[in-house]
C-alpha cells in the first residue's frame, strides 16, 4: 500500500474523541453550576428564616405597626373590582338650622367631597328647614355619614348600595369594541377611491363615532357615581319650649275648628240617614196620594144619605126611591 493513503486513514477518529470529551467537560460544569445554584438558594431561604424569626421574636416592633393599624382594621376591607352606588337619605332635627349647615359643609369638604346642592327655605309654623346634596369619596362615605348623624335628633336615615359591575365592565368592553370598529371604517375610507363610497363610509364613521360618545358619557357617569357617594340631608328646626307649650294648651281656634268639624260630621250623618230614609218616604207619599185621590172619594160617596126634616111632630120620613117608571 502507498505510504501517503496509510497516513490519511488514521487520523480519522480524532475528532469524535475530541468532541466527546468537549461534552463531558460541558456536563460537568453544568452540573457544577447548578449544585453551586441549589446551595445559594438554601442559603437565601435560610437566611430569611433566620430574619423572619428575628422580626417574630422583636415585640416592640410588631405592637407598633398593630397599634398603628387598629383603626384601619375596623373598617371593612375595599372590594377590588367591584364597582358601587352608594346613597343615603339623612333627616335630622337641629337647634340651629345655619350652623349644622356650615359643620355639614365643613364635614363633607375635610372628606374631600363637596356640596352638590342646598335649598332653605321656611315652613308654615316660620321654623327654618334646609335641603342639601352632599357628594364625598366612597372611603370616607361611613364616616361622613356617622359624623352628620351625630349632628342633631335623628329622625330618620335610609342607605342604599347598588352593584353596578356588570354595566361598568359591559360599558367598557362596548368602548373598546366601538372605537376598534371606528378606526377600520377610516381606514376603509382613506383607502376609497369612488366619491360614492367615501360618502358612504363618512356617514357610517358618523354614526359610529355618536355610539361612542354616548357610551364615553355613560361611562364617565358610572364612574362618577361609584367613586363619590351622594348624601341627601335635611335640616329642620326644632320648635322653642316656650312654642311648644303654647301649642299645647288649647284655645278659642282649636275650639272653633274643634266645633266646626262636630257640626260636620253631624250634618254627614243627617245626610246619610235621609239617604238610606227617602225610599221608604216616596213610597208612603205616594199610597198617601192615592188614599186621597182615588179610595176616600168612593167611601164619601157610598155613606151619604139625605138627612130626616125636623118639624113640629118629629121628623119626617126619608123619601122613598123613585124607581126608573115612576113618575111625579
Amino acid at each position: 500500500m502507498h505510504p501517503s493513503t496509510t497516513i490519511r486513514t488514521r487520523p480519522r477518529p480524532r475528532p469524535v474523541q475530541a468532541l466527546a470529551a468537549l461534552l463531558l467537560v460541558l456536563a460537568l460544569a453544568l452540573a457544577g453550576c447548578s449544585g453551586a445554584g441549589s446551595g445559594g438558594d438554601s442559603g437565601d431561604k435560610a437566611a430569611a428564616g433566620s430574619k423572619a424569626r428575628e422580626d417574630s421574636g422583636n415585640g416592640g416592633g410588631s405592637g407598633d405597626r398593630s397599634g398603628g393599624k387598629a383603626a384601619d382594621a375596623k373598617k371593612p376591607p375595599a372590594l377590588k373590582g367591584v364597582h358601587i352606588i352608594r346613597t343615603a337619605d339623612l333627616s335630622l332635627r337641629v337647634e340651629d338650622v345655619p350652623d349644622a349647615l356650615d359643620n355639614a359643609r365643613s364635614v363633607a369638604e375635610e372628606a374631600g367631597g363637596m356640596v352638590g346642592s342646598e335649598t332653605t327655605d321656611r315652613d308654615g309654623h316660620g321654623h327654618e328647614r334646609s335641603r342639601l346634596t352632599l357628594r364625598v369619596p366612597q372611603e370616607s362615605y361611613d364616616d361622613v355619614l356617622d359624623r352628620l348623624s351625630g349632628a342633631g335628633r335623628l329622625l330618620a336615615r335610609k342607605e342604599n348600595a347598588e352593584d353596578v359591575t356588570d354595566q361598568v365592565v359591559d360599558v367598557d368592553s362596548r368602548i373598546a369594541s366601538q372605537r376598534a370598529s371606528v378606526a377600520r371604517v377610516r381606514e376603509l375610507m382613506d383607502r376609497a377611491t369612488k366619491l360614492s363610497d367615501v360618502v358612504t363610509l363618512e356617514g357610517e364613521v358618523s354614526n359610529r363615532e355618536s355610539e361612542l360618545e354616548a357610551l364615553l358619557a355613560r361611562q364617565a357617569s358610572l364612574k362618577d357615581r361609584t367613586t363619590l357617594a351622594t348624601i341627601s340631608l335635611k335640616l329642620s328646626e326644632a320648635p322653642s319650649k316656650a312654642a311648644a307649650d303654647e301649642d299645647d294648651d288649647p284655645g278659642f281656634l282649636d275650639a272653633l275648628s274643634g266645633g266646626w268639624g262636630a257640626f260636620v260630621t253631624f250634618l254627614k250623618w243627617v245626610a246619610m240617614v235621609l239617604a238610606a230614609v227617602l225610599p221608604f218616604a216616596a213610597v208612603a207619599a205616594l199610597l198617601v196620594v192615592a188614599w186621597l185621590r182615588l179610595v176616600r172619594p168612593r167611601l164619601a160617596r157610598r155613606d151619604t144619605r139625605p138627612e130626616p126634616v125636623p118639624t113640629a111632630l118629629g121628623p119626617l120620613p126619608p123619601h122613598p126611591k123613585s124607581g126608573p117608571d115612576e113618575q111625579d
